[in-house]
């Protein structure tokens, strides 16, 4: 492995990473246990939705051929001969001006074929009059409207969301087939690093990356073990990894992948004899984040800078997961923004900003949050979005239009598109 570092395009990157992905095993859960998760495999419709005809509203089931004569100065009357509540029919067949009272949800008897709402009626001693006519169907829910027997509902690779589940119960699906998650190990690497219950010593800091990529590998629906280097030297990191690989689908570490005496990540990779896909991205933060291969297992170094690593892991580990759980929509949906704050630092490379975003005025603003350097932590906290600045621009100001990245965001989009 040539240790030479030449920064490729962010989008070039994020294609190498997330083409040719696996897609983990299929396994069946129950219906309570399905959300979050990716379906397996195209979910067609057993019958058709709704199935029978049913009353959109509470009101009254009439012939629409009795009210065509109605009007402001011409109330047309109906008798209520059989009341149909939620859950019921009926069989009687009306004769003219014969109305049912009918609850939302009710089956529509064969004889009528519009509903006239309680509030368009003036009620009467024996049913109520109408001063408009009222077209078949109305206030109507159809047989099949919404989906016929056959049809395909949802198709594989598609997130099950509280609607899914909804969706899945309609057709009496207890049981769903879906992608597995994949089992992810994390390694931070470092001697300088304390435990978040360590006592603080000299010239040492907190570890913050492992819980910060836990909480973002549990926000995209995957499994995690966290490892503990004992010893950060050559042959005891290239021991662990090889235990890890050989435990999980995928690996992330944070720090050892810069240029430093004792970044011996890209050492280690070559020892594995992994493909590094890149070693180097035109991007900042975050521009030695490391990506490597072994076989169908993905290797991802990420920075030791807290910010670094959660640009990383949103740009590069978040699709990959996602893909390998079988979504179709792998990456962070981009939207359009205003600034609403200056930046005015030059950006040679493209340049990832923690911003806090809200909507004002109808506009949606995001704000830089807080301390926005690659070693940042707290910023992380304050945004719920990344702005993304291109390169070669010489500083952005207050109302300057921007793209955002929304990590907060489950579900994802298709494509990852920035300007260039």
């Amino acid at each position: 492995m040539s240790l030479g570092r030449t920064p490729i395009h962010i989008h070039d990157a994020v294609n190498s990473v997330t083409k040719n992905v696996n897609v983990i095993d299929k396994e069946t859960v129950q219906l309570s246990e399905s959300h979050g998760r990716f379906i397996a495999s195209d979910l067609v419709a057993t019958m058709d939705v709704p199935i029978f005809t049913k009353s959109a509203m509470d009101g009254f089931a009439i012939r629409s051929e009795d009210s065509i004569e109605a009007s402001r100065d011409n109330r047309v009357a109906f008798t209520v001969v059989v009341e149909v509540p939620a859950g019921s029919s009926s069989d009687y067949e009306l004769k003219p001006f014969e109305a049912f009272r009918i609850m939302t949800g009710a089956e529509i008897p064969e004889s009528a074929d519009t509903v006239v709402m309680f509030e368009q009626t003036k009620e009467t001693d024996d049913g109520f009059t109408i001063r408009r006519p009222f077209e078949k169907n109305e206030n109507i829910a159809i047989q099949g409207e919404e989906c016929k027997k056959g049809d395909v509902i949802l198709t594989a690779g598609s997130y099950v969301n509280p609607g899914t589940v909804a969706t899945l119960a309609t057709f009496g699906i207890s049981k769903v087939d879906v992608y597995k998650k994949p089992l992810v190990g994390i390694l931070s690497t470092g001697n300088e690093l304390l435990d978040v219950d360590d006592e603080l010593e000299r010239g040492k800091i907190r570890n913050s990356n492992t819980p910060m990529v836990a909480a973002q590998l549990e926000r995209v629906g995957v499994d995690y073990t966290i490892y503990k280097l004992e010893k950060d030297e050559l042959e005891s990191l290239y021991n662990k990894v090889k235990v890890i690989l050989e435990e999980t689908d995928a690996l992330i570490t944070t720090g050892g992948v810069s240029v430093g005496d004792y970044d011996l990540l890209p050492a280690i990779y070559e020892q594995l004899g992994a493909e590094v896909l890149f070693n180097k991205v035109a991007m900042r933060p975050g521009s030695v984040t490391t990506v490597a291969k072994l076989g169908n297992k993905y290797l991802f170094g990420l920075s030791g800078n807290p910010s670094a690593c959660y640009s990383g892991f949103e740009l590069f580990v978040r699709p990959v997961m996602n893909l390998m759980t079988g979504s179709q929509r792998p990456f962070a949906p981009i939207i359009d923004a205003t600034l609403a704050g200056d930046f005015t630092k030059p950006n040679p490379f493209t340049r990832f900003l923690r911003a806090e975003l809200n909507f004002v005025n109808g506009v949606i603003e995001a704000r830089p949050a807080g301390f926005n350097k690659s070693n940042a932590v707290t910023s992380i906290a304050e945004s719920n979005g990344v702005v993304i600045l291109p390169g070669g621009t010489r500083g952005f100001t207050t109302g300057d239009k921007v793209k955002v990245m929304l990590t907060d965001v489950v579900g994802g989009a298709v494509d990852f598109v920035v300007e260039t």
